[in-house]
């Protein structure tokens, strides 16, 4: 019976694709396959439109995965390109955005952090980076993570006294700060170095990070030396300390890569349908730090195409080094290898070393990818136990895949914020989190009850969208809610106003008992008696992890928005104060509070500020 109903399915799947085919050209070009909800099911590019789609309308010769995806396109959509390299590029990009069902997928794509040396200033700012590269100065990247930056940075602060301070306040400084007194900053904000001196100890530090090493030592050595001789012992001193703190920055490096400027190495391991790709960053002979991505994919799927499919998406918003070393043979190397020099606008070159110091560096790449594989498969064992306990104790039809929990975080009422965490097999979905500025001016300060509710009107108002544009993935097995009956009964007003029942989703509030204890929670959930688990039972220690990383964020983004709130100029309560008039204001007063206790006469001495605007700006200060 099933295989009966199946067929005809199947069939129209492939008449969908015999349709399109008329139309096709034999050029290059990018296919999308939707299914009955209009969902993407997969992104493809080809040579040839007509000769690519054309092998899905035969029956035969499919994997399992490949025929279940014909039999469920409802339509395709299609793009011709000039170069098979475009259809490449614009195949990344899609998948990236699209996130299709079929498609392997590059999963924690998060944007590398640089270091930047800001020359737009007197005196040279060195800091942390992330995002499009418009401040004018020198970008030194990208490192592996904000760790890594840290890390250096902490560094280069020892070696080279560069300030890391905002100008406004480099601008109202009258004193040393505490970096100087602990000698990671010479004070150029009190004229404690002269300004030409700071901008050689700048170009010493872009030089470090362009790898000039060996000269930038052999410099600083030549100077402690003849400070020495001089009897200028303080001095001589400094440079030893700065001579150890680069030396510190190359005694930390994981991996060695003599003889290799820049260049990004990646390596996968595959094991039990799961796949992992270790990538090290070595950028000016250094190496920048390293991570590890978990790939979306199907168990067919070979080493090669995901390494390939991998390459692509991960460059496409990052610039890709001149040397990209892999483990294997990659699908494809040519047209990728073209489409990164399109991107860079110079030549890439894609490698698997067979055998040297390159072959070397691959091995101990694959090494860790493959110690990273065997700890998420233990981790995914683990997860999954502990799923179908969760499923066990819930009476839910089997082990969930999307678990989203609750938390509110407030002060008094103020900066009121909603968190919700995701968790699922592979733990928490830390790109699936989301935060609720409270914007209903009704609800009560700290009103938690209020709180609850107007979260989850706004979260299943949208999953009810998503559901319906067929994205039921984003539509949760089970929701936690950190709090006592009370919450859960918000939380079913909630639901009930925008159209669900209780039974839509299944929902259960975690409270800690009457002495707040851990091991001591109740668990309440609708039309049910409340209960306890086991104090010693690991289902218990794993709801109570995820209530306390709901807690975590919803603190996190409640801090956040309360430090954003502290950080807030008066100036920019102002109408037509943008910001180069409260800079030319705070450069002339020194800061806000001058400004307030500025007179009429004064504010209108201020560049670039009218006589209309010193009013306005006095009356706001003076407006009793």
């Amino acid at each position: 019976m099933s295989d009966s109903s199946a067929l005809p399915t199947r069939r129209r799947g492939v008449d969908v694709i015999k349709d399109n085919l008329k139309q096709l050209p034999a050029k290059p070009g990018v296919y999308r396959m939707f299914g009955t909800s209009d969902e993407v099911l997969y992104v493809g590019k080809a040579k040839s439109l007509k000769a690519r789609v054309s092998s899905y309308a035969r029956l035969g010769g499919h994997t399992q995965r490949i025929a279940a995806m014909i039999s469920l396109t409802a339509r395709m959509e299609f793009v011709v390109t000039e170069t098979e390299t475009e259809a490449l590029l614009l195949e990344a990009s899609l998948i990236k955005s699209l996130k299709p069902r079929f498609n392997i997928l590059l999963r924690d794509d998060k944007s590398f952090p640089y270091i930047l040396i800001r020359r737009d200033h007197e005196a040279p700012q060195i800091v942390k980076y992330r995002g499009s590269k418009k401040d004018r100065g020198d970008y030194f990247g990208p490192f592996a993570s904000a760790n890594a930056v840290t890390r250096t940075l902490d560094t280069l602060q020892k070696a080279f006294l560069l300030r890391t301070c905002e100008d406004s306040v480099y601008s109202t400084r009258q004193r040393p700060c505490m970096l100087h007194q602990i000698k990671r900053c010479s004070a150029p904000c009190v004229g404690l170095i002269d300004l030409e001196d700071y901008e050689a100890l700048s170009n010493q530090a872009a030089d470090f990070l362009r790898g000039k090493v060996t000269d930038l030592h052999a410099e600083l050595a030549e100077q402690m030396e003849q400070a020495s001789q001089d009897m200028e012992f303080e001095r001589a001193a400094s440079l030893r300390d700065r001579i150890r703190a680069l030396a510190h920055v190359r005694s930390q490096q994981d991996i060695n890569p003599d003889g290799i400027e820049e260049a990004d190495i990646f390596a996968i391991a595959m094991e039990g349908g799961l796949s992992a790709v270790q990538v090290f960053f070595i950028r000016a002979g250094q190496n920048w730090g390293a991570t590890i991505h978990f790939p979306r994919h199907e168990k067919d799927e070979t080493e090669a195409d995901i390494l390939s499919a991998f390459l692509v998406q991960f460059y496409d918003k990052r610039p890709p080094p001149r040397l990209v070393l892999t483990n294997i043979e990659v699908a494809q190397a040519g047209l990728i290898g073209e489409a990164l020099e399109m991107k860079a606008e110079r030549r890439v070159e894609i490698r698997s070393p067979q055998r040297g110091d390159k072959r070397a560096l691959v091995e101990q790449a694959t090494r860790s990818a493959a110690e990273a594989l065997s700890r998420k498969l233990a981790e995914s064992a683990s997860q999954a136990r502990l799923l179908k306990e969760v499923a066990k104790t819930f009476d839910l039809p089997e082990p969930p895949k999307r678990i989203e929990i609750y938390d509110n975080s407030h002060i008094q009422g103020s900066n009121m914020v909603g968190g919700m965490v995701v968790a699922g097999p592979d733990g928490f979905d830390k790109g699936q989190y989301r935060k609720f500025n409270i914007k209903d001016s009704a609800i009560e300060p700290g009103d938690d009850y209020g709180m609850m509710r107007e979260v989850m009107r706004r979260r299943f108002a949208r999953a009810l969208k998503d559901r319906d544009e067929g994205k039921p993935e984003t539509w949760p097995d089970l929701v936690l809610i950190d709090g006592g009956l009370g919450q859960l009964s918000a939380v079913i007003e909630a639901i009930v106003d925008i159209g669900l029942s209780p039974e839509d989703v299944t929902l259960v509030s975690i409270a800690k008992g009457v002495e707040r204890n851990a091991g001591r929670e109740q668990f309440f959930r609708p039309g049910k008696a409340p209960f306890r688990l086991p104090e010693n039972a690991p289902v218990l220690y794993y709801l109570q992890r995820l209530r306390d990383e709901a807690h975590r964020w919803a603190i996190g983004a409640h801090r956040a928005k309360r430090s954003a709130d502290i950080k807030k100029n008066p100036l920019d309560e102002i109408e037509g104060i943008g910001p180069a008039r409260k800079k030319a204001l705070l450069q002339y007063f020194g800061s806000a509070r001058g400004v307030a206790r500025a007179k009429l006469a004064d504010l209108c001495q201020v560049d670039g500020v009218s006589e209309a605007m010193a009013e306005r700006i006095y009356g706001h200060f003076h407006s009793g």
